[in-house]
């Protein structure tokens, strides 16, 4: 059986909203997946296999999911990848219909999430990140020589000497886990700032833009333009350097895409009615390298060398660079992992992303927006990312990947990245696993017209 290729045939997303009882995950699902069949202008009785993501709820509540959409038998897997979940079932979907065996496949995630702390289900066993925590408290109580200061470190008043390498107490009210999670990006913040002179304010730049883009994003939790001075003096999160402002909210949501195979396409082509379509061209998963816990630096314990990895194989799959792509969705779950993004997927060299953030420029798209550019080339998270989406773990990949399919089609509204031919996504989870996709705007007639002529 050839290898097929993949296309994103219909997304959809339910809208993220303040963790509540009120909310309920089958409801949220059914809400994204009809969506996503709507756009793809299907019924369900279509789809032939389902990959549903999620982290908090009880074993095969991917079923309980699916079946508001309709019974009729299909495999449904369900898949736990803590933050990169949703990407993971993007990634398990498209492994399927790429292998031939299914033509129309449907990735769901959701997630119902609990008001406050990251919660912790199970204090009887190990917890899946405790070898990265380890770590980490490791490097910062001095067991571990920490990561060397560079030459080209900043004297300014912002830069991380200013830091104690001591971790702070847990304040009432907030859990060991939730605890460590910022912990470990604030401490990567801090060597990013030790190594390179990277800058607070250059971490506020990031969490100003995407607040700004948020405003034109009906789907998102926080919908407003914060005031960068507000951004930078809100409260300090365990020490800092990152501010509330500057750490993504939880939320409880839902997303859903329909991936097709070309065969399918062909098959379908008169009920198609999008002229233009979307084409995955890669979606590779890499999981921690040995460098995660030999690292004397938090930002490698945090992630960054599976990212990097992860964008290395999917452009070299896809024969994409990033010179290439026009519009980014990536994981900003802290300001600095922006930073950190833009280094680990080619944007700029190591140390160079606070420049990078530094080059941004408001420019105003056909819709009459503004759109933040930096290197006079990327938009990144015009949705407004998980700083102001929030970030219902299990739907996060997913709702990327519609927000890409819906910039490539321009259908974005004032979101709009104008001419938006080439896009990327990366989605991460500590514990841990990255996931980077490349996505490419293709006609319809292109697809229909090739695949005539390889049957000749």
């Amino acid at each position: 059986m050839s290898q097929q290729k993949v296309f994103v045939l219909g997304v959809g997303v339910s809208p993220f909203k303040k963790p509540s009882k009120t909310n309920d995950y089958p409801e949220m699902a059914q809400n994204a997946g009809q969506r996503a069949l709507q756009d793809a202008r299907i019924q369900f009785s279509e789809v032939q296999a389902a990959i549903v993501g999620y982290c908090y709820g009880e074993a095969t509540s991917g079923q309980r999911a699916v079946y508001g959409l309709g019974v009729s038998g299909i495999p449904i897997l369900n898949v736990n990848n803590n933050c990169s979940t949703g990407s993971t079932a993007l990634f398990t979907a498209k492994k399927m219909v790429e292998s031939g065996a299914y033509d129309c496949v449907l990735a769901l995630g959701f997630e119902k999430m609990e008001p406050g702390n990251l919660s912790v289900k199970f204090t009887d066993r190990t917890h899946p990140a405790d070898r990265h925590f380890t770590r980490m408290k490791s490097v910062y109580t001095g067991d571990v020589q920490p990561c060397t200061v560079s030459s080209t470190a900043s004297s300014s008043s912002s830069a991380s000497s200013s830091f104690p390498r001591t971790i702070p107490a847990t304040p009432p009210g907030l859990n060991a886990f939730t605890a460590d999670v910022c912990h470990l990006f604030n401490f990567a913040g801090r060597d990013h700032m030790d190594m390179y002179g990277t800058t607070v304010e250059q971490m506020a730049k990031v969490a100003y833009k995407n607040h700004k883009h948020s405003i034109n994003n009906p789907y998102a939790l926080v919908q407003a333009e914060f005031p960068y001075e507000r951004i930078l003096k809100s409260a300090l999160q365990l020490g800092g350097p990152h501010t509330k402002l500057m750490s993504c909210p939880i939320a409880d949501g839902a997303a859903a895409a329909i991936l097709v195979s070309e065969r399918y396409i062909q098959q379908h082509a008169a009920y198609i009615q999008h002229e233009y379509l979307v084409q995955l061209l890669s979606c590779q998963m890499v999981t921690d390298l040995p460098s995660t816990f030999e690292s004397s630096s938090c930002i490698s314990i945090s992630g960054y060398d599976m990212n990097k990895t992860a964008a290395q194989k999917a452009y070299l799959e896809s024969g994409v660079t990033p010179l290439d792509v026009d519009v980014i969705e990536l994981h900003d779950c802290f300001a600095v992992n922006e930073l950190f993004q833009y280094e680990a997927l080619g944007l700029c060299e190591p140390g160079k992303s606070g420049q990078l953030i530094d080059s941004l420029q408001w420019k105003q798209n056909h819709a009459g927006a503004e759109l933040g550019v930096i290197g006079d080339r990327w938009v990144v998270n015009p949705s407004g990312g998980l700083l102001s989406k929030g970030h219902p773990i299990g739907a996060t990949g997913l709702a990327q990947c519609a927000e890409l399919n819906w910039q490539l089609r321009g259908e974005a509204g004032r979101r709009q990245v104008d001419n938006a031919k080439v896009a990327l996504q990366q989605n991460f989870g500590i514990g841990g696993a990255a996931v980077v996709s490349i996505y490419k705007k293709v006609k319809k007639q292109d697809i229909l017209q090739t695949s005539v002529k390889s049957s000749l």
